[in-house]
């Protein structure tokens, strides 16, 4: 797997510390993927022409991370019929709650997977439960990520007895 697998957008800049979470889940689990700033607003054209061409290049779920009006996932579910996961982000005077309506709020035959406000890595780990249909190295890798969630939080349990 030398392709990126995911796409990770997110609107702005700004929005870089939150998704890069995502990546960092996807490198763990040696899922190649690539990242890039695609506004739904001020870059309509090219949103909509990486959700066009993405299962051509080989991208099998892609990651929007937007705030406020958050329709970065919607305009990608728009365009391509790949899994889209949603990132409400925490921004704006509503802190992340327009951007999870938004997200959230997608029409019939548009689906959008949302996760909750600032949640890259769940949507990482989401991600990765896609793909792991078709890839049982993937599957594999979150059965030990979960069993050592598992074992850690036992330890822990432990410790407070």
């Amino acid at each position: 797997m030398d392709k990126p697998l995911v796409g990770i957008l997110m609107g702005s800049d700004s929005d870089m510390p939150v998704m890069e979470k995502a990546g960092e889940v996807l490198k763990e689990m040696d899922i190649p993927y690539e990242i890039d700033i695609s506004s739904a607003h001020r870059l309509p054209d090219k949103t909509a022409d990486y959700a066009k061409i993405a299962r051509a290049r080989g991208i099998e779920v892609i990651i929007a991370g937007a705030g406020m009006a958050a329709h970065l996932a919607g305009v990608i579910a728009a365009n391509t019929t790949l899994p889209v996961i949603g990132v409400p982000l925490k921004s704006g005077a509503l802190n992340g709650v327009d951007a999870l309506y938004s997200t959230v709020q997608m029409p019939s035959g548009i689906p959008v997977a949302t996760v909750a406000i600032d949640g890259a890595k769940n949507a990482a780990y989401l991600a990765c439960s896609i793909l792991s249909i078709k890839y049982p190295e993937i599957a594999k890798k979150l059965d030990t990520y979960r069993e050592k969630m598992k074992k850690e939080l036992l330890e822990k349990s432990k410790k407070l007895k």
